[in-house]
């Protein structure tokens, strides 16, 4: 999939393992598990590629959230993001737009 960053800080959390604003900063063994996870996203041609990572814990988000998707990084934190498919003549794209990393219990 081609993996579009809709925030500044979460495109540095994957290229510099930092953010450059102090409220964005999460412990080293979360920013290794979110670049994982974003790679696994990378790496995958169209969202029915993550079913077989059970891990990942794929799943549509409902009620107030509806029409976001999200994996999961660890037990606490998951990356929401939506999906779209785009087609030209040639071939179909996944394009995965990384909305947050969030705490999934707050």
């Amino acid at each position: 999939m081609k993996i579009i960053f809709e925030k500044d800080h979460l495109q540095q959390l994957y290229e510099e393992g930092k953010a450059k604003s102090k409220k964005y900063r999460y412990q080293k063994t979360i920013i290794r598990k979110y670049k994982q996870t974003i790679d696994k996203l990378r790496v995958a041609e169209k969202v029915e590629d993550l079913y077989p990572f059970k891990s990942l814990n794929y799943e549509k988000l409902k009620g107030d959230k509806k029409g976001i998707e999200s994996v999961r990084v660890d037990q606490k934190y998951r990356i929401e993001f939506t999906s779209s498919v785009e087609k030209d003549s040639e071939s179909t794209i996944t394009i995965c737009s990384i909305i947050e990393l969030s705490n999934h219990y707050q």
